[in-house]
């Protein structure tokens, strides 16, 4: 006899009236949502143009959302968000409706973490301080459900020593999420954290309130976040929402495979313009690195682009704004990445 298939969330009693209780006018959209910690670098840039092009080109809204939840981190986050902003205009990104900034919509992170089931969490705060950052594939494992466990004597007595973070009682430990590049794949969760011990709401918990309050059914984003999308495809259906279709990239790396940072010296567009690189120049590189024709305006590809499965290769190595100069010869180090999107010829 075959093994009977999991339940499907749509049916636990856990599901919540949240989605419908917030309900607006939510018509289809893609979305760039970046954390205001720094300037953003190519990586951040060629994500951003993926999915404004994605977007755009299945006649989708795209939509600007700051990720400002962590106030020790970006003192001056608001600075910041606008030097981020300015870059997208320069590079000939729109966007959709006002910003939507997460620091000014606590109210509904709260109500949403108020319709599910959950636990609270003792565990140390380096256990639970990347909650509210958005993890990295490689150093993320399941939370082993230790305070779940716990009695309501033991919850009591770690009260007296140290505030709780609040987790999601997951009733599963896999969920299905849908890749452009993988298809449907299952991935696993876990009581994945929905509020910091600080009372900061926590990463995975509003992303997914702001993509279904905002309509967002397409993420482009790398592809060492791909372990979030099951966890976060589970969230958004226990909130009454349809989880949206992943597009995860390639990552741009620098020399030796390391991801690109600002803190370790990758290029944003100031710096390459202080090396003589003009934004144009740059439109033209990041449509090479998806596979498009080099156009100074990403408006020309709209109605020329298809998805395309990607496949993997290489990564973008480092782009130092000190070697480069003159027109462009700064290509002479890259290696194209894995291309989400595609030149068609349409009729």
């Amino acid at each position: 006899m075959p093994a009977a298939s999991p339940q499907l969330l749509p049916t636990l009693p856990l599901v919540t009236d949240f989605a419908t209780t917030h309900s607006g006018l939510r018509h289809a959209a893609g979305r760039f949502a970046p954390s205001p910690t720094s300037a953003l670098h190519l990586g951040n840039l060629r994500t951003a143009l993926a999915a404004w092009l994605l977007a755009r080109s299945t006649g989708r809204r795209f939509v600007v959302r700051i990720e400002d939840l962590d106030r020790a981190r970006v003192a001056a986050a608001g600075k910041i968000a606008s030097t981020q902003l300015r870059d997208l205009e320069s590079l000939g990104l729109d966007w959709d409706g006002p910003v939507v900034r997460q620091s000014e919509r606590l109210d509904l992170y709260a109500d949403a973490v108020a319709g599910l089931e959950t636990y609270p969490c003792f565990c140390t705060r380096r256990e639970i301080a990347a909650a509210t950052t958005a993890p990295n594939e490689a150093d993320w494992h399941p939370y082993p459900g230790t305070c779940r466990r716990l009695t309501v004597q033991q919850r009591h007595e770690r009260l007296t020593t140290r505030a709780p973070a609040t987790r999601l009682a997951s009733q599963l430990n896999t969920f299905e999420a849908t890749d452009l590049a993988r298809g449907c794949a299952r991935g696993r969760v876990d009581d994945l954290v929905l509020v910091r011990n600080d009372g900061t709401p926590a990463y995975n918990l509003a992303v997914v309130v702001d993509d279904g309050l905002q309509g967002v059914d397409q993420v482009v984003r790398a592809r060492d976040l791909w372990s979030s999308a099951p966890r976060q495809a589970q969230l958004a259906e226990l909130l009454g929402f349809i989880p949206p279709v992943y597009a995860h990239t390639g990552l741009v790396t620098g020399p030796g495979g390391v991801r690109l940072s600002k803190s370790a010296g990758a290029a944003g567009l100031s710096d390459l313009a202080d090396s003589g690189i003009d934004h144009r120049q740059v439109v033209a590189w990041l449509c090479r690195s998806l596979g498009l024709p080099e156009v100074a305006d990403p408006h020309e590809l709209v109605n020329n682009v298809a998805l395309t499965p990607p496949t993997p290769v290489a990564g973008i190595h480092r782009l130092d704004p000190r070697p480069l100069g003159g027109a462009m010869g700064w290509w002479s180090d890259a290696v194209l990445d894995v291309a989400v999107l595609r030149e068609t010829r349409r009729p």
